[in-house]
């Protein structure tokens, strides 16, 4: 079943967590439609239950008959007479085959559950992948902005928490709590049959009182796990967000600092976790004390019956027989429905994700986006990640096919924000931003995505091989245009250096490769993607002046014939774009070409006075240490 032959839930998230709500959210994926190899899996596993509950009721009696038949061997090799004898020859073979038909039940019990559960297996990981694989489609679909509001460790664990969630509950169900309601039922017929209804009575009063004290300890032990998991899901967390930063632990000695908060949250999930083992052993002592008590009454009425000479000395063992049998489902009854609760708790976080919609959604009549020249333009652009906190305020600019505009100005101006607002990851609170004409609001946000490349100024690699990230780009490219983009982008004579080539491992988050090497791999992608338009999103600003000017060298060859978006910081590389517009909170200030807005002797001409001061200072220091260096070499 494709994720798309089920529901999708995009409507308001549900705060039920109830079995009834979850069950019915989970029936189309345990019920697969055009899927009937499972649908017969479902049924021959109900069959199967029914007839594996048949031969467990089967069983104590089997047990009772041939306690009966010893009963009476016993009894008529006490008789001493011919005729006791005669029959005892008869009798002393009852008991045997009695035994036997009773190890035989209890074998083809056990393999007919077995069988159950092996059939039912394929229907119950079948659920588990698709709606893992739902959850994970729509967590790519969610906003930007709820992917930043999120730790990928925690999210992370949710899918994961939610996936065993779904296994369990799914298998716990139909596996188990049904055949034991069918199993308790069958009970306390043939206890009303064989006895009275006293005996029925007893059992259902006892079974009552046994989960209602389940549900109240259970409750009680929700809370501690609710603790235990959010104290877990800290502490993977901050090893997460640690290990990924570790590089940064190290420049500032902070391991132990990061060992001191880690273990905090360790120190929490160990309390909790013992809480949550001595809730259970409270709750292990309360069942076993309220079904012994039970027992013994309803034992005590056999006894009491046999004395009477109402029933046989094997109803005594019937009943015996029957109850230990119960109380095996019984007792994992009561962790069953703690394993539930878990359950129901472990997934409401992955279906709040299924339910929350998208901040960015196709429009019903979106139609594919048709970039035959890749005009961008920005009409009277605003927008805000918070009301209170505008960052653009009503910019304007035009992007002509084949040409190259850069927008500069200080940290916290917009900049990003243009490119974001470009890629739709957020909507304009005003305006429109227009691409060839038309509104990408109004298009299909794969189309728009498809003619845009990106080369950001933090390239993340995947942890897989050069070669991966490479073909990324484009995944229907061939070996040879994988090799013609990393050629374009002048990184084929560094990847052919290396002993496994294209199957070089990067490492997580590329961090085996250099800065300069990773945003080379980032514009072989963007090559092998062929975008007409390109978004240079501060791309060198976070390399040394060399690297800058071979990567520089890199990005101009990309950009040519293509629209091109420079989002710069350094404004050494956009002397040469067509336009160059100075953009300083949320407005644009000044535009026009490098020559003219120096000319200008405004804010552009200011950054680059200052830029160049740093620049002639830095040039200065490194004269001085090579004259210094070299001054230490004639000494020597």
């Amino acid at each position: 079943m494709s994720p798309s032959s089920v529901p999708a839930a995009s409507a308001p998230a549900s705060r039920s967590s109830g079995l009834v709500a979850t069950i019915k959210k989970l029936w189309p994926y345990l019920w697969p439609h055009g899927r009937p190899d499972l649908q017969r899996r479902v049924f021959l596993a109900f069959g199967l239950l029914l007839v594996a509950k048949g031969v467990t009721m089967v069983t104590p009696f089997a047990f009772k008959w041939a306690t009966d038949a010893l009963v009476a061997v016993t009894g008529a090799a006490g008789q001493g007479t011919e005729a006791a004898a005669t029959a005892g020859s008869w009798l002393w073979r009852a008991p045997v085959l009695l035994t036997i038909i009773y190890g035989v039940t209890r074998i083809l019990m056990a393999v007919l559950t077995q069988i159950r559960d092996g059939l039912f297996a394929k229907v119950a990981m079948h659920a588990v992948r698709n709606l893992a694989l739902q959850t994970f489609e729509h967590m790519h679909r969610l906003s930007l902005r709820f992917h930043l509001e999120r730790k990928t460790g925690g999210l992370t664990r949710v899918l994961e928490r939610g996936r065993e969630g779904i296994e369990e509950l799914s298998r716990l169900v139909v596996l188990t709590l049904v055949p034991t309601i069918l199993e308790f039922v069958l009970v306390l017929g043939i206890l009303a049959y064989e006895f009275d209804w006293t005996y029925s009575a007893v059992v259902f009063v006892m079974v009552v009182i046994y989960l209602g004290y389940t549900y109240q300890a259970t409750q009680w032990r929700i809370s501690i796990r609710k603790r235990m998991n959010e104290s877990d899901t800290d502490a993977n967390t901050k090893a997460v967000d640690s290990l990924l930063n570790y590089e940064t632990v190290k420049y500032f000695g902070a391991e132990a600092r990061e060992a001191e908060r880690y273990d905090r949250s360790m120190e929490k999930y160990e309390k909790a976790s013992t809480q949550t083992y001595t809730s259970l052993a409270v709750l292990n002592a309360g069942q076993a004390v309220i079904f012994s008590i039970g027992m013994t009454i309803v034992m005590i009425l056999a006894a009491r019956d046999i004395i009477a000479g109402r029933v046989s000395i094997g109803s005594f063992v019937l009943v015996n027989a029957m109850l230990v049998q119960l109380y095996i489902p019984l007792n994992f009854m009561g962790m069953l429905y703690r394993e539930i609760k878990q359950a129901l708790i472990d997934i409401e976080d992955m279906f709040r994700i299924i339910e929350r919609n998208p901040e960015i959604e196709d429009r019903p009549n979106a139609k594919p986006l048709q970039a035959s020249n890749g005009v961008v333009r920005f009409e009277d652009v605003h927008f805000a990640y918070i009301p209170e906190r505008p960052i653009l305020k009503g910019v304007s600019f035009e992007v002509p096919a084949g040409h190259t505009v850069a927008i500069v100005g200080p940290s916290g101006a917009g900049k990003s924000t243009i490119s974001r607002l470009l890629f739709r990851f957020y909507e304009p609170t005003s305006g429109r931003i227009l691409i060839d004409g038309q509104d990408i609001a109004d298009v299909q946000q794969a189309s728009l995505r498809k003619v845009i490349g990106m080369v950001p100024q933090d390239t993340v690699l995947f942890n897989d091989t050069i070669g991966y990230n490479v073909q990324y780009g484009r995944w229907d490219a061939s070996a040879e245009e994988v090799r013609e983009a990393a050629r374009l982008a002048q990184i084929d004579r560094f990847i052919g250096q290396l002993p496994e080539g294209y199957d070089t491992p990067v490492g997580e988050r590329g961090l085996k490769l250099s800065g300069g090497e990773k945003q080379r791999v980032a514009i072989a992608r963007t090559i092998l993607k062929g975008p007409p338009i390109l978004v240079l999103d501060e791309a060198t600003s976070a390399l040394d002046t060399f690297t800058e000017k071979e990567i520089q060298d890199a990005l101009d060859r990309v950009s040519r014939g293509r629209t091109t978006l420079v989002i710069a910081h350094r404004l050494s590389t956009v002397i040469g774009a067509d336009e160059i517009i100075v953009l300083d909170q949320g407005r644009i200030v000044e535009r026009g070409t490098h020559a003219s807005l120096l000319a200008q002797g405004g804010v552009y001409a200011a950054m680059w006075n200052r830029q160049r001061q740093v620049d002639e200072a830095r040039e200065t220091l490194k004269r001085v240490e090579q004259e210094a260096h070299s001054e230490e070499s004639v000494a020597g």
